[in-house]
């Protein structure tokens, strides 16, 4: 099975291909990120995001897509950009029939580490292993 998971951003939305099956280790397949100029506009942004998840999605094939799901932040302009961008990921999945699943980093990190409240530096632990 090969997932591509995506962390949502109009500057840097980060993308990773992780490939593995029941009973087998995971490998890491890819990891990047695609990086829009903060001073463009935002449609052309989106557009530039939807450009680097179709050339991830082309040139990994994943069977899945994987989008953090947004949650509530103060900040309600970071929340809409964030939104835009996962928004476009998914669209880029479902226009190729690939089934997204949405998760917040709190259920990320209590899968990966046991505990939704896992710092980055555990999380990075438990990944590594």
């Amino acid at each position: 099975m090969k997932v591509l998971g995506v962390d949502p951003g109009l500057t840097r939305c980060g993308i990773g291909v992780v490939e593995g099956g029941a009973g087998r280790p995971l490998k890491m397949a890819g990891v990047g990120v695609v990086r829009t100029p903060a001073d463009a506009d935002v449609a052309d942004r989106l557009v530039l995001i939807e450009r680097g998840i179709e050339e991830w999605l082309d040139s990994h094939r994943p069977e899945f897509v994987a989008v953090e799901r947004v949650f509530s932040q103060h900040n309600v302009r970071t929340v809409m950009g964030t939104a835009q961008a996962s928004a476009v990921a998914m669209l880029c999945a479902a226009r190729r029939g690939l089934p997204v699943a949405l998760h917040t980093p709190s259920e990320v990190k209590a899968a990966v580490t046991g505990s939704g409240r896992a710092d980055k530096a555990q999380v990075g632990a438990m990944v590594t292993r």
